[in-house]
């Protein structure tokens, strides 16, 4: 088979096609991305697994951010990340890593997260609540997003009024925007988290969740404005946009496959298990976040030279049939566990618990008030977001019943 060099223009249209085509050739290949990036590409599980966690890989964006414009003959993709929004914990290495991800999680605990499902549950239950027999809804915008982001929004204390500039800003800064609309994404989105950082560093500490960040200290090193102002839109990007597509693209799943569908109807007690085998099989992040090889890196007999930006998709990895067997079909009694769609090793997503919490609510609720709902289009019209790194729809219209 001839080695594929250049993914094709709808490739985020359907990645699976063409991951299917480069993981029978090998475990990861140069290709040039749609817009002609060239980067190094992972599809087969166990190396995504190895070069999530390789030494010789880094996430140093500011040592090795200049290979995107290195890589590239496309100046669109030749911008300068806003400072105040790049220096969180997925664009380090330790120490600074350690550092960060220690001070975060002092905040951010599991105890902490689990009290907060009788007010997901109620949100969730408001937003049904305004749904009725027999509409037709795109389900993203009726339900998927509102809850995510009323949740993230309440944790950051954050006006849930701002939630719309949140989502407008977040498609421009992960989708193929123009280097203007990017910067202008970037600079409003620092300047309002500037604003709202500086606001609680000023008040007394309380109980919510953003204070206790604010004033999370270890040992005297606490976080400081510009950390926390990116580590904010960190939360607010990765807590809304991973939990709005994992519904999305699990209630697409679940009308494409009636049979698994109607296994959830007559038992959702396992629907809390059943997320993990949403997850695997269409996760909301396609290709993880930005990587490089400091140092020459051999996956699977092939050795990706140093300097190269490295990346690993968690969709492909997580479709290994030689890790699941079946690995395109939809089982929601798999047991899916080992998935990397939350990515793997010390960068494994800090909201992971928080995803699932939300994610077993919105469906159990959705199924209970709303069990013979139904897709509303064509399978083959929906559109993906233009995004390498995000893995979800557009719109997802149904009919409520």
């Amino acid at each position: 088979m001839t080695t594929l060099t250049q993914l094709p223009d709808d490739y985020v249209q359907n990645p699976h096609h063409v991951h299917d085509m480069l993981r029978a050739e090998g475990p990861v290949q140069e290709v040039h991305m749609p817009r002609g990036l060239k980067v190094w590409l992972v599809t087969r599980y166990d190396e995504a697994k190895i070069a999530l966690t390789a030494p010789q890989v880094s996430k140093n964006i500011a040592e090795g951010g200049h290979l995107m414009a290195v890589h590239s003959p496309d100046t669109d993709q030749r911008r300068e990340i806003e400072p105040t929004l790049a220096v969180h914990m997925l664009n380090m290495d330790p120490p600074g890593h350690t550092r960060l991800r220690k001070l975060v999680t002092k905040a951010f605990t599991a105890r902490r997260i689990e009290l907060m499902r009788p007010r997901v549950q109620e949100i969730a239950a408001e937003l049904i609540a305004k749904l009725n027999d027999g509409d037709e809804v795109d389900l993203l915008e009726a339900f998927a997003f509102p809850l995510p982001i009323t949740v993230i929004c309440e944790l950051l204390g954050i006006p849930i009024d701002n939630r719309d500039d949140f989502r407008e800003w977040s498609n421009q800064l992960l989708s193929f925007g123009t280097p203007d609309q990017v910067q202008a994404a970037a600079s409003a989105m620092a300047g309002f988290l500037f604003q709202h950082v500086t606001a609680i560093a000023q008040a007394e500490p309380d109980d919510t969740f953003f204070s206790a960040l604010v004033h999370a200290d270890d040992s005297g090193d606490r976080l400081n404005t510009e950390e926390l102002i990116s580590m904010a839109f960190l939360l607010l990007v990765a807590g809304h946009e991973t939990t709005v597509n994992l519904i999305g693209n699990a209630v697409l799943s679940l009308l494409r496959n009636p049979d698994q569908l109607q296994i959830l109807k007559d038992r959702p007690e396992l629907i809390p298990a059943s997320t993990e085998e949403f997850l695997r099989l269409e996760g909301p992040v396609n290709v993880a976040t930005f990587r490089y090889t400091r140092e020459d890196l051999e996956l699977g007999g092939v050795t990706v030279p140093a300097g190269e930006i490295l990346m690993v998709s968690l969709v492909a990895a997580n479709r290994d049939p030689a890790k699941y067997a079946d690995a395109d079909k939809l089982d929601v009694t798999r047991s899916a566990q080992g998935h990397v769609a939350f990515g793997h090793g010390i960068h494994f997503c800090l909201g992971a618990p928080l995803a699932r919490l939300e994610f077993d609510v919105a469906l159990t609720q959705l199924l209970d008030r709303f069990p013979n709902l139904t897709l509303a289009a064509e399978p083959e019209t929906l559109v993906w977001r233009d995004s390498t790194l995000i893995r979800g729809l557009h719109t997802l219209p149904v009919r409520l019943a």
